[in-house]
């Protein structure tokens, strides 16, 4: 069996995500904040991994703008579900993406709205 290094974007961010999510876990006291970027939107989930279940989620369907706007939103109304659920503190999953742009946006917003990482 022959493996190849890997080449395409989507290739290398599938490697960096698996290396970072064998480290990171989230619980129920610091659930784990998700985040996904497609083309058009960004979402985010509040994870819990020791019973793999979605403890708040936020999609930017939810929101009108430009994108860099839906996941400022989207970080602003992740924290207030944290907020509501009793979360204060989360561990970040960037899911390999690099940390600029959406993924920076999102992560300030929730910073900003009360969410310790």
């Amino acid at each position: 069996m022959t493996t190849h290094a890997p080449k395409t974007k989507k290739e290398l961010r599938d490697r960096r995500h698996i290396r970072v999510r064998s480290v990171i876990k989230g619980t129920a006291e610091r659930p784990r904040l998700a985040v996904y970027r497609s083309n058009r939107f960004v979402s985010a989930q509040l994870i819990d991994d020791t019973v793999g279940k979605t403890l708040a989620a936020s999609h930017g369907r939810e929101f009108n703008g430009a994108q860099s706007m839906q996941a400022k939103a989207v970080g602003a109304a992740i924290a207030e579900k944290a907020k509501a659920a009793g979360i204060g503190a989360v561990v970040f999953d960037r899911a390999g993406y690099r940390d600029g742009g959406q993924v920076k946006a999102l992560a300030d917003a929730a910073r900003e709205g009360g969410l310790a990482f």
